[in-house]
C-alpha cells in the first residue's frame, strides 16, 4: 500500500537559482548536460574550461529547472516508490513484507504503509577534500557489534542517487576516489563494506565532471568514462560581456523579479 505525505509548505525559504535560460553562450556545455538529464545512460559529462566561464552556476540552473520526483517519504536513498532498481534493500522488503501481509490474513504492525513525497532533484557538489566514508557513507561498527543492526550513514552517493553529481577540479581528486565514483556510475549501486557487514543502495545519478585545463591534462581512463566531453571559452565579444554583467546585476538586485 502506497500513500501520499503530507504536502510541504507552499512557502518555505528557498534560495534563489540564476535561471537556465539566462545565461549567455556555452551552447555546447547547455546542450550536453540536457542530453544527460533526458537520458542519464549517457554516462555523464566532462567540461573543460578556464575558470569564471559559468560551469557551476549553469549546472545548479539546470537542477534548480528540472521538475520534482516522487521519493520515498523519510528514506536518505531518495527512493523511487515503485522501481525496484531505484529501491534501497530495506523499502524494497518492506514492500515484499507489505505485499504477503496483503495475501494472509496476519497483520503486522511492522508492514507500515510506504509514504511518497516529492522533493526537488539534488545536485550534489563533491569538495576535493572529502574522504571516502564521506563519499560512500559509513558502518557504525561499534553500533552493530553491541546491538547486532546494520546502522549505515549515508554518504554523498546516497544523497546524490536519481540527481546530479557535480565534481569540480575533477582532474585535482584522488585517483580512489574517483575510482570510486566512476564504479558507482557504472553500475548504479554503492556497496560497503567493513568489518564483515555489507550495505548497498542504489547510486544512480548524472555525473558531471569540470576541470581547468591549466591544472593539468585529464587522465585517460576520466575521459574513457565519461559518455560527453565539452569544451567551453570564456566569451570575448563585447556586446555579450555587457549582457552577461547587466542580467547578473539585475538578478542580483531583485532575483524574483528577474
Amino acid at each position: 500500500m502506497i500513500t501520499s505525505a503530507p504536502p510541504s509548505p507552499k512557502f518555505a525559504a528557498r534560495r534563489a537559482v540564476f535561471p537556465f535560460t539566462a545565461i549567455v553562450g556555452q551552447e555546447e556545455m547547455k546542450l550536453a548536460l540536457l542530453l544527460n538529464v533526458i537520458d542519464p545512460k549517457i554516462g555523464g559529462v566532462m567540461i573543460m574550461g578556464d575558470r569564471g566561464t559559468g560551469k557551476s552556476t549553469t549546472i545548479r540552473a539546470l537542477a534548480d529547472l528540472l521538475p520534482e520526483i516522487e521519493v520515498v517519504a523519510d528514506d536518505p536513498f531518495n527512493s523511487h516508490p515503485s522501481d525496484p532498481d531505484l529501491m534501497s534493500d530495506e523499502v524494497r522488503q518492506r514492500l515484499i513484507a507489505a505485499n504477503s501481509a496483503d495475501h494472509s490474513e496476519q497483520t503486522s504492525t511492522a508492514n507500515l504503509p510506504i509514504q511518497v513525497a516529492k522533493k526537488k532533484v539534488q545536485m550534489v557538489d563533491l569538495p576535493l577534500g572529502a574522504t571516502e566514508d564521506r563519499v560512500c557513507g559509513t558502518i557504525d561498527i561499534e553500533k552493530a557489534l553491541a546491538e547486532g543492526v546494520k546502522a549505515f550513514e549515508p554518504g554523498l552517493l546516497a544523497k546524490a542517487n536519481r540527481g546530479i553529481l557535480y565534481v569540480d577540479e575533477v582532474n585535482l581528486l584522488d585517483d580512489h576516489l574517483v575510482d570510486v565514483l566512476l564504479d558507482s556510475a557504472a553500475s548504479g549501486w554503492n556497496t560497503v563494506e567493513r568489518e564483515g557487514i555489507s550495505i548497498r543502495h542504489p547510486a544512480r545519478f548524472v555525473l558531471v565532471g569540470s576541470g581547468n585545463p591549466e591544472e593539468g591534462e585529464l587522465r585517460p581512463q576520466l575521459l574513457d568514462r565519461f559518455g560527453m566531453h565539452a569544451e567551453i571559452r570564456t566569451v570575448k565579444e563585447p556586446a555579450l560581456r555587457v549582457q552577461i554583467v547587466e542580467q547578473r546585476s539585475e538578478f542580483d538586485q531583485d532575483p524574483p523579479t528577474f
